[in-house]
């Protein structure tokens, strides 16, 4: 049991910053056992399994979220390694509940375990996801010169993403320096989920304050990675900011049409500006017809939408190229 708890905790954890998210599968394979003997690596092997959210397992999530909240916080207070423990919790965001997942991350600062300024950073995003501006831009005070601290270019690209998100309408330039930086950290460290959740974030910065084609770039990335990894829960998130750009462009039909396969709590929550995009396509669609193209959209497998997003993508950078 010690030797497979160690190959599949490790595994999994490399994992999930490389984007192969089968090794979560057997951290999960294991939670049965390590419980009946009470093994050290408990904790771990459930904050691990608790990352099949990613994958839309997001119930499953859920539960193996919070099971692992006594072990990690309640009377067990197990220590989980490189303060992995901060993501615990994050599953709530793809439930529409980040207020769960900030709970989490001030019960453990409260403990005094965030040697990595992991938790700190994942409070602030749990609190930029659920739009607590205030909150967000209070965690985040200090929190790139923490991460620069441990010397980690995975904690730095994270903190340097959480504080993007969290300055997002009061600086928008700063964050989208802030933001800049973190992707050049992560794919220069080879941090593919990083990678995947900054070009994702600056596809949106790009086409609201840079350049356009600039977001369009980043949009196939986030696409293609979130696609190849079989991370069905972010594509969505990615897809719901592209919808928000072609909808700008005029192009209302694809817009709803992505709109529908993006639709899920954690885009409706986080992504405001998602929400005032399916309104508008209602307006300028009229009601029925808005339905009937996100019905579309919602029936398409992701492999279908990943390649009708690559061909809106192809179509919208052939418009702003040549817009004759």
């Amino acid at each position: 049991m010690d030797v497979a708890a160690t190959i599949a905790t490790y595994a999994a954890f490399l994992g999930v910053w490389v984007e192969q998210y089968e090794p979560i599968t057997w951290a999960e394979q294991l939670i049965e056992t390590a419980q009946a003997v009470d093994h050290p690596r408990l904790a771990f092997l459930y904050v691990l399994a608790a990352q099949c959210w990613t994958t839309g397992r997001i119930e499953t999530a859920v539960r193996y979220t919070e099971a692992a909240q006594q072990l990690v916080i309640g009377s067990g207070g197990r220590e989980v390694p490189f303060g992995f423990a901060g993501v615990l919790g994050s599953a709530y965001l793809a439930v529409g509940q980040p207020e769960r997942w900030a709970q989490l991350c001030r019960a453990q600062l409260a403990r005094g375990r965030d040697a990595h300024a992991f938790t700190r950073t994942s409070l602030v995003l749990a609190l930029a996801f659920g739009r607590c501006d205030d909150g967000a831009r209070a965690a985040a005070n200090g929190v790139i010169d923490a991460a620069e601290a441990t010397d980690n270019p995975y904690v730095l690209s994270f903190a340097l993403y959480a504080y993007g998100l969290a300055f997002r309408d009061p600086d928008p330039a700063g964050a989208l320096n802030a933001l800049r930086r973190g992707l050049m950290i992560a794919q220069d460290s080879g941090n593919r989920y990083d990678e995947s959740l900054l070009t994702s974030t600056l596809s949106q910065f790009e086409a609201e304050y840079g350049d356009p084609l600039t977001a369009l770039d980043y949009f196939t990335v986030a696409i293609r990675n979130y696609h190849d990894a079989g991370n069905t829960t972010l594509i969505r998130s990615a897809l719901a900011i592209l919808a928000a750009l072609v909808d700008r462009l005029g192009r209302y039909e694809p817009a709803a049409t992505i709109a529908g396969f993006a639709i899920s709590p954690l885009t409706t929550m986080a992504l405001p500006e998602f929400n005032s995009t399916i309104t508008h396509l209602r307006e300028v669609l009229g009601d029925p017809i808005y339905e009937s193209l996100a019905r579309k959209g919602e029936t398409m497998t992701t492999a279908a939408m990943a390649t009708y997003a690559y061909d809106q993508i192809d179509q919208a950078r052939a418009g702003l190229e040549d817009p004759r």
